[in-house]
């Protein structure tokens, strides 16, 4: 059972990241804002939706995981693994996301200057661009 709520709590930060991300590109290309100053609005911005998808699915393990009665035990991990993990997923996930996105941004702006470097050599090796 608790693998189910595993799978529960991958789609939830899966698409919780998604949102973030998704605003914040789009505020790059449409607001001409920078990397930092677009992952900061879509941090600032998506924060309710994001909380309320989370809480909702929050409360609504809650029961599972201090229920009791019968079948409360095969229940209750199910519950557990909810509870905990969206604690913990939600926390890594709003702290972890605007990070890796920055990095990434740095991370294609260097691969943007290497590729164009190696370009510019290849031509001059090659003959290109020198006018005779």
């Amino acid at each position: 059972m608790a693998l189910i709520g595993i799978l529960l709590l991958i789609g939830i930060v899966k698409k919780n990241a998604i949102m973030m991300i998704d605003f914040a590109l789009d505020a790059e290309r449409t607001g001409g804002l920078s990397p930092a100053e677009a992952i900061e609005k879509a941090c600032i911005l998506r924060f309710r939706p994001i909380m309320m998808t989370t809480m909702a699915a929050l409360f609504g393990a809650l029961p599972l995981a201090v229920g009791h009665g019968v079948g409360s035990e095969i229940r209750r991990p199910l519950g557990v693994a909810i509870v905990g993990g969206l604690i913990v997923s939600q926390a890594l996930t709003l702290y972890t996301t605007p990070v890796i996105y920055l990095y990434l941004e740095r991370l294609r702006l260097w691969v943007s200057r290497q590729r164009s470097t190696i370009g510019r050599r290849l031509a001059s090796q090659l003959g290109y661009g020198t006018r005779s």
